[in-house]
């Protein structure tokens, strides 16, 4: 199944690709403790852009696909970020955020309707440290650094979701948050950091964008993140600020880079080296992601 790039009908490659995905993704085997810790992931998630993707829409479905289907999702989004920590609301088919502007209508008015994620919330929150409570957003739904990717990767909304707030830009307690999430691994749950391996959209041309050239500033900074990963260089990776090139086009605020330091968290060993699983650039702009164990 590889749907076509539509930008003409706004969503049009989601729309050709959802019929089909639908009875795949509903025969998908289901997590069970024999298949050991679920990886965990960190996705460039892009935006409402990503519904029109056919390419992409069938990299992030075909990734899902290699995966049990989770008995729940974990995700820490760039477009949350909230101290003390926070969960997003439990409850099921709470209503999505549609934090973004200047997209077509249609993109507002797409659902997302997953089961109730109340026994996830409880788990989160038995995994902090004593004394330190997690406040449950009886109202937040998820933000499209979370539905949109999901929506593609589970498309029949089956499984619980819950959105963890970002609470820092530091990596080394990123990286301790992650940590603290690594046992939801071990019961089937999906753990997601989510952002944009680089994100300068405010230095993208016109032309960059239609044309996807990314700049070099974003494929510098692609590669070198590539490399450092491919390495498990958790310090190289930490000190972006200045070993980074292409800074600060890449990332003109970090929000969308750091998420990676929870993904790396919850690895088994963060400094394991990592392989991408999906890679190129869309509107300039590097889709770098990859999975750990």
């Amino acid at each position: 199944m590889n749907p076509r790039s539509d930008t003409a009908v706004p969503g049009g490659a989601f729309d050709e690709f959802v019929g089909g995905a639908v009875s795949i993704s509903n025969a998908q085997r289901r997590w069970t403790p024999d298949d050991g810790p679920l990886p965990a992931l960190y996705i460039s998630h892009g935006a409402p852009p990503l519904f029109d993707d056919g390419p992409w829409i069938s990299e992030l479905f075909g990734w899902s696909q290699t995966l049990p289907k989770p008995r729940a999702v974990l995700i820490v989004s760039a477009h949350w970020e909230s101290a003390p920590l926070a969960l997003s609301a439990s409850a099921a088919h709470t209503p999505l955020v549609y934090d973004f502007g200047g997209f077509h209508p249609r993109y507002h008015q797409m659902t997302y309707p997953t089961p109730d994620a109340g026994n996830l919330a409880r788990q989160v929150a038995a995994l902090m440290p004593d004394g330190e409570r997690v406040h449950e957003h009886g109202s937040r739904g998820l933000d499209h650094g979370a539905w949109v990717p999901l929506k593609v990767m589970y498309p029949l909304a089956d499984v619980p979701v819950l959105q963890l707030s970002m609470p820092t830009h530091g990596p080394g307690k990123l990286l301790e948050l992650g940590r603290r999430l690594h046992p939801l691994r071990e019961e089937g749950v999906l753990v997601i950091g989510s952002g944009f391996m680089t994100h300068g959209l405010p230095y993208l041309t016109r032309e960059m964008a239609v044309h996807n050239h990314p700049p070099s500033w974003s494929s510098d900074f692609d590669a070198w993140a590539a490399d450092a990963l491919a390495r498990g260089d958790v310090d190289t990776l930490a000190a972006y600020t200045s070993k980074a090139p292409g800074m600060p086009y890449a990332h003109p605020t970090v929000d969308h880079y750091i998420p990676l330091f929870i993904t790396l968290g919850a690895a088994t060993d963060a400094e394991q080296p990592v392989s991408t699983t999906i890679e190129g650039y869309m509107m300039g702009l590097s889709k770098r992601s990859f999975q750990v164990s």
